[in-house]
């Protein structure tokens, strides 16, 4: 079973999930400071542990995940903290998934691959200036029956945006969860 990309399998498990939100990411927090100050789109954003936290730093946050259940976590979040948020079911699964999402000032895709096909123009959805954040299983995670080969994110994924995204920042680290590989990328003024 392709985990990643079950819904049915997600839905199941943010029903079941206490009623406390995870921290936000450790990178997520500590990169903070190069991001644009303005929009961000979460992408794959679950029941929005990385939202809220840019949220409570004062950035206008688009919200999109596949699970009903995720989202409808997220809107009960974002309420109790006294937020804003714009949320929308999106299946990445589609080609032209983004194609009429919008642009925004920074877009963060937080422990999810996306298809070489969205990756390839997710320039159209980002302003001159602009931070991709992109945090997943990096190419040495150990695969496993939930984490797959196609998980894994590699340096040659980016091969197809260099000529629209300077690298600024690429960190290796290892957690409880395992090897995560983190790519901080400035949309060019041209």
């Amino acid at each position: 079973m392709d985990y990643m990309r079950n819904k049915d399998y997600w839905d199941k498990k943010f029903y079941r999930r206490g009623e406390n939100l995870f921290s936000p990411e450790k990178i997520l927090v500590e990169s903070i400071g190069c991001f644009k100050a303005g929009t961000v789109l979460d992408v794959a954003c679950g029941d929005g542990r990385n939202t809220i936290f840019l949220l409570e730093n004062d950035f206008k946050v688009t919200a999109i995940d596949f699970s009903e259940k995720a989202l409808e976590r997220l809107n009960k979040f974002s309420i109790l903290d006294g937020h804003s948020v714009i949320v929308k079911q999106v299946d990445l699964s589609i080609k032209d998934a983004l194609k009429d999402i919008g642009v925004f000032d920074n877009i963060v895709i937080n422990h999810y691959r996306l298809s070489k096909e969205i990756l390839n123009v997710i320039y159209r959805n980002i302003n001159r200036g602009g931070i991709l954040f992109i945090n997943g299983f990096g190419a040495n995670h150990k695969v496993d029956d939930k984490i797959t080969k196609d998980d894994l994110i590699y340096d040659n994924d980016f091969d197809e945006i260099k000529d629209y995204f300077e690298l600024v920042n690429h960190i290796e680290s290892t957690n409880e969860i395992g090897v995560l590989s983190t790519y901080i990328f400035r949309k060019n003024n041209n």
